[in-house]
């Protein structure tokens, strides 16, 4: 397997999450818990060239579409990453994992082009984010979506404000009742939440900026902020400096998540 966990906590800083041993199927996540790991792709992305025979021919020829090498290694890192976290969990060589899609969340819109899952196995969800140089991987028992989004120093004034237009009018108001020099933090926590839920139902951005109050992060959200979606619960995830994330679950009881670092061996 292409990726593994160093002893040497140096190689991993903090801020990635604790290193940890590729997963096992023993190891699978329990009711109640979501496995958040991220990858830092630019040091993982000579061994996943070298690994990129685990992808199947979807996943080649779209990899073979960018034009922009640093797009396309981003992509062949994440997705190799992604096939290695499940083969382990499945106790499975990761080019023998297989995907499938879901039925689309839309309303009337009974295509297969919904939550991407596992061939042959509903008792194992995942979700996969990328941004800029991060990866991050959710897996759970359970439904589940995950979002990563970098900070952009050029986002600012009018177009920010033209960004947080685009969300719930609760969601709205709650940014702008913040200090302008939080605005831009509050509108990505609540733009990971948003992306993480929307994964999760399976409708991606088609299924409403506007329509499905997620609410901002822990910390920014104001004290008498309502509940978010019926069936689903949003948590934070600590991410890495200069990015956010967060995690969607299907279920109403918060779940324990556990964020590990991956780095290539």
């Amino acid at each position: 397997m292409p990726f593994t966990s160093p002893a040497d906590p140096t190689r991993n800083p903090g801020s990635w999450g604790p290193a940890r041993a590729l997963p096992r199927p023993e190891n699978r996540p329990a009711p109640g818990e979501v496995a958040v790991w991220l990858l830092r792709i630019p040091p993982a992305v000579a061994a996943a060239e070298e690994a990129a025979g685990v992808l199947d021919e979807r996943e080649r020829e779209r990899a073979a579409r960018f034009r922009h090498a640093t797009l396309r290694e981003r992509y062949v890192a994440s997705h190799v990453g992604l096939r290695t976290l499940l083969g382990g969990y499945l106790g499975t060589d990761p080019a023998a994992v297989e995907f499938a899609r879901e039925t689309c969340g839309m309303p009337d819109c009974d295509k297969p082009h919904g939550r991407p899952a596992l061939a042959g196995d509903p008792t194992l969800a995942f979700s996969l984010s990328h941004a800029g140089d991060a990866a991050l991987y959710a897996v759970a028992g359970v439904t589940v979506g995950a979002d990563i989004e970098g900070r952009e120093p050029r986002r600012a004034g009018t177009r920010l404000t033209g960004l947080i237009g685009q969300l719930h009018p609760g969601e709205r108001a709650a940014i702008d009742a913040l200090p302008e020099e939080l605005r831009e933090e509050a509108f990505l926590s609540c733009w990971v939440r948003k992306e993480a839920f929307l994964k999760g139902i399976g409708t991606g951005l088609p299924g409403g900026l506007r329509t499905h109050y997620v609410g901002l992060a822990e910390g920014l959200a104001p004290a008498d902020a309502p509940p978010g979606p019926d069936g689903w619960t949003l948590a934070d995830v600590d991410a890495p400096p200069g990015y956010h994330a967060a995690v969607a679950v299907r279920g109403d009881r918060a779940p324990v998540v556990t964020v590990g670092g991956l780095l290539l061996g």
